[in-house]
Formats: structure tokens, sequence, C-alpha cells
């Protein structure tokens, strides 16, 4: 009897990311060359009221498609979670969520498909920039003396990078409407309903360091408070 092989979910929410989606899509790609055999992964972009060429970027690299026009990251993110689970293809076991100006490493999902094999719920994942050119020195320090010391389980969290299993994002609700920090509430959601959620800095993502993001009072508002004063505050967005 032939055994299906496991199907990985991919989200990322695009709000006129033209210029850095493909990057982006070349690097999930990459990734899914590393689960070639193990895993079936569906990407999906969620272009969600673009006006400029991200719809195009997209079919170029070949990846599935949703388009809504909510502006608002967290509704953008869970409609292409539904999407995945509820509404089409072969359904995921598990999704996972990056953002349009980030980059996963070649075995991010190799990684997420070893934390649910190995029973996690989810998996909340770290992040790393490499060109602080657009940031003010309190950010980098911030990073380098506070974020990048704490050790595992961390306490950050990133929509960037962030993994879970189709049944705990259904039983925990999902993706909150929120047009920032659907990704704290999610997790915060697993944690209250018992759910096991692995929190690692191993294979983390390469996430933009530009100071105006999509997502108001996201990450890059969050460097841009850092920008001129550090703080040890937990990193979320």
């Amino acid at each position: 009897m032939i055994v299906p092989l496991p199907v990985l979910g991919v989200v990322i929410p695009a709000h006129d990311e033209a210029e850095l989606l493909g990057d982006c899509l070349e690097a999930v790609a990459r990734a899914a060359r590393w689960v070639s055999g193990r895993a079936v992964v569906r990407t999906l972009a969620v272009l969600d009221a673009c006006a400029d060429t991200t719809a195009e970027v997209a079919s170029a690299h070949g990846v599935e498609t949703l388009s809504v026009d909510v502006r608002c990251v967290g509704r953008a993110r869970d409609a292409g979670c539904r999407e995945l689970l509820d509404q089409r293809g072969p359904r995921p076991g598990w999704v996972a969520t990056t953002d349009a100006d980030s980059r996963v490493p070649p075995d991010w999902l190799l990684a997420q498909l070893e934390a649910w094999q190995r029973g996690a719920d989810a998996r909340v994942g770290a992040v790393y920039v490499d060109d602080w050119g657009d940031q003010g020195s309190g950010a980098q320090l911030w990073f380098r003396d506070v974020y990048d010391r704490a050790g595992d389980p961390h306490p950050h969290v990133h929509g960037a990078n962030l993994g879970v299993s189709a049944e705990a994002y259904r039983r925990c609700g999902g993706f909150r409407g929120l047009p920032t920090g659907e990704d704290v509430a999610l997790v915060d959601a697993l944690g209250a309903g018992g759910f096991t959620v692995q929190r690692t800095r191993r294979s983390p993502v390469l996430t933009s360091a530009r100071r105006v993001g999509r997502a108001a009072d996201g990450f890059a508002g969050r460097l841009a408070e850092l920008g001129s004063s550090a703080s040890a505050e937990p990193a979320r967005g």
C-alpha cells in the first residue's frame, strides 16, 4: 500500500510587495526542494489590495494565489490558511507562514516537518537581519545585546517564521483579524489551549530591516522605536 506524503502549506501575505516577493518565493522553493520525497508543499501568496505587479511576480514563480481586499495582515494571513485547509487541493496537515520581505533558509520546511512529526502543535521561530542600513544604532544594539542572547525557548514571535498544525489552528480559532499582532495572538491562544508550542532559534528567517512596514506597529515599527533607544522587550511581528 502506498502511504501518501504529508502536505505542508506555506502562506505569504503580500500588499504591494513586487520588489521583494520574488526573492521570498525563490527561498521557499529552495526549502521545498529540501523536503522533496518527504512531503508535498503548497505555497500560497495572499495578494491583499495590491496595486503594483505583485500578482505578476507570484504568477511568474508558479505559486498559488488568493486575492483579497482587506488591507489587514491578520485577515489576509487567516484567509490564506483557510483557503489551503478548507477550500481546494490536497489539504495540509501543517501550515507555515512567512512574510514577503523575508527569505527562509533552505532547511526551513524540513524543520517545520520535523516539528510536526515529533508531536509539536506549533513551531515559533526566530529572525535575523543582514542589512541595518535603514535603522538607527539602537535597533542593531538591541538585537546584539538582547535578541541574540535569548536562549531557547526564546520569547519572540514572528509571523515571518511560524508554523502550526491544521488541527491546532482550527481549534484555537486561527489568526485574528488584527492589523498587527495576529501572530502573537495566535501563539497566546495556542498556549492558553494547552497545545505544545516549540520555540526554537534553529533555522532563523532573514527579514527586512525597513523602517516603513506594511503593518502599522509591526516589526518595522518596532525596529524604528529601537533605533534611538534599546529595549529588553521581546520582539514581536
